[in-house]
């Protein structure tokens, strides 16, 4: 599709006319073709057959059946990999590399997530497949990049979490070490590799050709580290762990109620002095170890405590409808059931649910998508696929081989799909 037909197509996705070839499993490299399925582009999930990506076992929950018995999809799963077609290829047979191979010729854009030099043994590195396709866009996601000392080591969110920084500057100050409750090292690599790729696309439409994308765990988990980062090289001080406090903003946190907590984020002087008004002590605000946010940070020892001796007398509730009344930025801590059930969630569509082949329900819930754009928004096309539900119709129709060749292939253990009978 040109670009002019594009944008005289209204019901046209921004990325609609891109094939992907997702060669990724588990979350960074699925989270990011998952992304680009929402935006329009064709992806086909290439998986192992009898297997299929790794996260499919990571289980329970599962999904459940008619009959109320768990199938092979579970919730981890689920969670990345909305919109794609499922093809499943045995890579490590020279026919399934071939099939590969053809694959990539009819693709704009390949993700892989293997170990450094893993796919080069294969002949489905990059430096091949340009040959084949000089306008591919090749991203490859690992641990710790394809150069340095650590490149031939896999790489999981926990280790990275930990080796980046982050854990030593997440939990209480007398605690250990926490990871976040999420994969945030492979979300945030994903996030960035999908920026990546959509600015080497848009580069290929000047220079006429792709190019390579190496990005790592290690490094976007670094770069996540921002303000504390950036504090650390300033005075070359180690930040402590200071649990839910911020590091530069006081008060800044979560504080004791009657019956709980709630988050207190005062961001400026005049937000402080309404609170403390509130609070019924409004000379704090003028007293100079508080006055400033400088002077709060300085004197937070200090100024936690009485804080937190006057949010204790009332509760949660209360607190929140004071802080909402003054302009006060203030909110609960809210578990998963509480967030899915809220009004912001609805109106916001971030649960969808998508119709499914074997679920009990006949269809799945999952967690929505958080762009909104007003000309080419997101559509929701498919359930995650079950294993190799698209191969034999991808692979017929993108490469037209014939029903005999695709059950020699079935036969023969190099695919595994589904054939109409």
């Amino acid at each position: 599709m040109t670009e002019s037909a594009a944008s005289n197509n209204e019901n046209a996705q921004a990325l609609a006319g891109l094939r992907v070839l997702d060669l990724s499993r588990i979350l960074a490299g699925p989270t990011a073709t998952q992304l680009l399925a929402d935006l329009g582009a064709e992806v086909i999930k290439i998986e192992r057959p009898g297997a299929g990506d790794d996260t499919r076992g990571w289980g329970p929950p599962f999904v459940c059946d008619a009959e109320g018995q768990e199938t092979r999809e579970s919730a981890y799963y689920m969670s990345a990999n909305r919109g794609k077609h499922s093809v499943a290829v045995n890579i490590a047979d020279p026919r399934g590399q071939d099939v590969i191979r053809q694959l990539a010729a009819t693709c704009d854009i390949v993700v892989e997530n293997f170990k450094a030099g893993d796919l080069a043994r294969y002949g489905l590195d990059y430096s091949t497949l340009k040959k084949i396709n000089p306008r591919l866009v090749y991203c490859s996601i690992s641990g710790f990049g394809q150069t340095g000392p650590n490149a031939g080591r896999a790489g999981y969110d926990f280790l990275v979490q930990g080796e980046a920084g982050l854990m030593s500057l997440t939990g209480n100050a007398d605690g250990p070490p926490m990871k976040a409750g999420v994969g945030i090292a492979d979300l945030l690599c994903g996030m960035y590799a999908t920026v990546g790729i959509l600015a080497a696309v848009q580069a290929r439409h000047t220079s006429g050709v792709g190019q390579y994308i190496d990005i790592s765990l290690m490094d976007a988990q670094i770069a996540m580290l921002v303000n504390q980062g950036v504090a650390h090289l300033t005075d070359g001080q180690v930040p402590p762990r200071r649990g839910n406090d911020h590091p530069t903003i006081v008060p800044y946190g979560t504080f004791p109620t009657l019956d709980g907590t709630f988050i207190l984020a005062v961001g400026n002087d005049g937000q402080f002095e309404r609170f403390v008004t509130q609070a019924g002590a409004p000379g704090l605000a003028t007293d100079p170890r508080f006055a400033t946010n400088r002077a709060r940070v300085c004197n937070r020892d200090v100024l936690i405590p009485l804080i937190s001796a006057f949010t204790a007398g009332l509760s949660a509730e209360n607190w929140l409808s004071v802080c909402k009344a003054h302009n006060i930025p203030a909110g609960p801590v809210n578990d998963l059931a509480q967030v899915f059930a809220s009004e912001q969630v609805a109106a916001r569509q971030m649960k969808i649910s998508l119709p499914h082949p074997v679920a009990e329900k006949g269809y799945v819930d999952l967690i929505g998508n958080p762009l909104k754009m007003s000309d080419t928004p997101v559509k929701y096309t498919k359930a995650p696929p079950m294993l190799g539900q698209d191969t034999i119709r991808i692979l017929a129709d993108q490469l037209g081989l014939s029903d005999e060749t695709l059950r020699d292939l079935a036969g023969s253990g190099v695919i595994e799909g589904h054939f109409k009978e």
